[in-house]
């Protein structure tokens, strides 16, 4: 085989653009595998485990890579031609209403502008250190920001989040997934109904959870803002959530309010939730992993505080004068306590969960603790179970967030692209101690056109080979979703359990389920 590799010098292409040019090159003739990234360490220590090293060229985080693994030289040249050509293809610039087709994609703010005066938001995916700066730049022009770009530093985000408050404008983000307003999707998002149900919250997933639910227990979402993962911290002081609060309160079309988030600090958890029970519309709190006792004990009736994202789905819409339950394939179970089990390794079997969501992770985690034990992560619930490098191995159960920036600097999100985590299942799988493996699989824009496609072919395989050995291996999905969503919830549902998967909407019963199957 013949290894050959072209460098783009100080050139930037988003993650997914060079996600897709890489899929065309294994589609031609001779060409064994292919990779088109941005040259950061990380994404060449993934070329490393790929075994697309060495070559001669030199790139350093600037530069664009390409790198091809072919049967001969003509092959591997003629698909490194075929990247440079994709690469210099420009689409034209449209607006939504398809009015300038014919114009040049404009190549800053200022011309975008000039293109649309009109505008009122930008949507921002850059790499985090130039993030900041163009999000400045699109603040001070009057725009509010939908930042999708994660990696941006922490005190630049305090200081973008405090000028769009001075300026009376909404910064969601920075590494915001999810938002809908007036009806219109930002970043990753399900398609679901309009209805009376505003939700704000520093969790993407979690969100996606939330109104996905909502759907399908017959209710319907009015604005959904999202507010980036470290709002509620000490340091950011919930800028945005509040923001989003007193908007929702505000806003005409919204009867309730859903607040979703892993626990915020607790100084910033009282400031949100005392602006959340003086507002006049009930407001539903999912804190995953909150002590909801104390929750309930020192608000009492003035707010709904829930122990899962299904359930805060279920209230919400019970609020709204719908059931909070439903019959037939999709029903959400009715939440019991889990009756802890005698040792954290039943039947001699691990745990092993692949997540995509960071919240649906933790949610998952809080819920396995007390029955199973020891949940090792790079997203731990307690300090001692942190997983230290990535791909670490543990003699445990172990649940591992593929969404955090470890994983996704200079290649797309684990939704988009589905490669390490596909990696990584296949390794669990061929461990003999491994008896469940979880899987969150979320759909919507943006995300994966057709996940069961990768997983159910790779699920089947591997319960094939656990048989063939002669042990059990289970596979949980946690499917997100809707049956208007792209992707369509019940096609993906038929090939994930043709694969032979248990499946679940609640991302809640599927962590129920393992600890079931553990037992």
């Amino acid at each position: 085989m013949v290894i050959k590799a072209r460098v783009k010098r100080n050139t930037y292409f988003d993650s997914i653009t060079l996600m897709k040019i890489a899929r065309t090159l294994t589609a031609i003739n001779g060409v064994e595998d292919a990779a088109a990234i941005m040259a950061t360490a990380a994404n060449l220590e993934l070329l490393k485990e790929a075994g697309l090293t060495p070559f001669d060229e030199n790139a350093g985080m600037e530069d664009v890579l390409l790198v091809v693994r072919a049967s001969d030289e003509d092959s591997a040249e003629a698909a490194l031609q075929s990247a440079e050509e994709q690469l210099a293809q420009r689409p034209g610039f449209t607006s939504i209403d398809g009015d300038m087709g014919g114009q040049k994609q404009p190549r800053s703010l200022e011309q975008a502008l000039q293109l649309l005066s009109d505008a009122r938001l930008a949507v921002i995916s850059v790499p985090g250190p130039y993030a900041a700066l163009e999000t400045d730049r699109a603040l001070r022009a009057g725009l509010h920001v939908f930042l999708f770009s994660d990696n941006v530093p922490l005190a630049d985000e305090i200081a973008l989040k405090q000028l769009a408050q001075e300026r009376g404008l909404l910064l969601m983000g920075p590494d915001c997934g999810t938002a809908m307003l007036n009806g219109v999707g930002l970043g990753f998002v399900n398609v679901v109904p309009s209805g009376p149900i505003g939700i704000v919250g520093a969790s993407g997933t979690g969100i996606q959870q939330v109104m996905s639910l909502i759907a399908r227990l017959g209710g319907g979402v009015s604005q959904v803002i999202g507010s980036g993962g470290r709002d509620l911290s000490e340091e950011v002081g919930a800028i945005t959530t509040l923001q989003g609060l007193r908007l929702l309160q505000e806003d005409e079309e919204t009867e309730v309010i859903v607040l979703v988030s892993k626990p915020p600090a607790p100084a910033v958890a009282e400031r949100v939730l005392e602006v959340a029970v003086k507002g006049k519309k009930p407001v539903i709190v999912i804190f995953v992993g909150a002590d909801h006792a104390a929750l309930e004990n020192r608000y009492g009736n003035r707010i709904v505080v829930t122990r899962t994202l299904a359930e805060a789905a279920q209230k919400a819409v019970s609020v709204c004068g719908g059931s909070d339950i439903t019959t037939g394939t999709w029903h959400i179970r009715e939440m019991k306590a889990v009756r802890a089990v005698k040792t954290a390794r039943a039947g001699n079997q691990f745990l092993s969960a692949l997540f995509s969501g960071g919240t649906l992770c933790d949610e998952a985690m809080h819920l396995w603790a007390e029955p199973l034990g020891a949940i090792y992560s790079n997203i731990p619930i307690r300090s001692e179970w942190r997983l230290v490098e990535a791909g670490q191995r543990v003699e445990g159960h172990c649940a591992i967030d593929f969404g955090v920036d470890e994983y996704t600097r200079g290649r797309p999100h684990p939704m988009i692209d589905p490669s390490l985590r596909l990696k990584r299942l296949q390794e669990e799988a061929s461990n003999p101690r491994v008896g469940v493996i979880l899987l969150d699989i979320v759909l919507g824009y943006c995300s994966h056109p057709d996940p069961a496609s990768v997983y159910g072919p790779a699920i089947l395989a591997a319960r094939k080979q656990a048989k063939h050995e002669g042990r059990s291996l289970t596979f949980i999905i946690s499917l997100c979703g809707t049956e208007g969503d792209p992707q369509r919830l019940s096609v993906q549902a038929t090939k994930l359990r043709e694969a032979g998967a248990e499946i679940f909407t609640s991302n809640a019963d599927a962590a129920l389920r393992c600890i079931e199957i553990l037992r």
